[in-house]
């Protein structure tokens, strides 16, 4: 008797839609994430991409816990001498909410080429509407 192993050919990939209105970004961020990687899967492979797509709706309507509006910090370098540029998660939330969602979620997947192909399939939108009603996803409740 030999073990099953997926391929690319016979990896079968859903849709999932999750709101985030009034979730805990990192709530909805790991469930994202584990969906992502396929974990919630009996075929899942800790090399393989066997993840599915994630749907992100209401990402500006996302909850931060405690006093992080104020205190969380978002970092980046241009790479330049002096070029880091800080922002608050209150700005960042009035600017684009969409990014916010987006490094919560990236950074639970593995900082890998694998990783970077398990991010492709995560799509965040501000508002409740998406393009993608055509995949026909499944919602899923933010938190379960």
């Amino acid at each position: 008797m030999s073990t099953q192993f997926p391929s690319g050919s016979n990896i079968h990939r859903e849709w999932y839609v999750l709101d985030a209105q009034d979730a805990v970004l990192g709530r909805v961020a790991s469930q994202a994430a584990k969906i992502l990687m396929g974990k919630h899967k009996p075929v899942y492979t800790p090399f393989l991409d066997t993840g599915d797509h994630v749907i992100i709706i209401n990402a500006a309507k996302v909850k931060l816990t405690g006093r992080k509006e104020e205190q969380k910090l978002y970092r980046r370098h241009s790479g330049y001498p002096g070029g880091l540029t800080e922002i608050q998660a209150r700005k960042m939330r009035a600017t684009n909410p969409v990014r916010m969602v987006e490094w919560a979620v990236a950074g639970m997947l593995p900082k890998t080429k694998l990783g970077k192909q398990m991010f492709r399939k995560l799509k965040v939108y501000a508002g409740d509407q998406h393009p993608h009603q055509a995949q026909k996803p499944v919602p899923l409740a933010a938190g379960a």
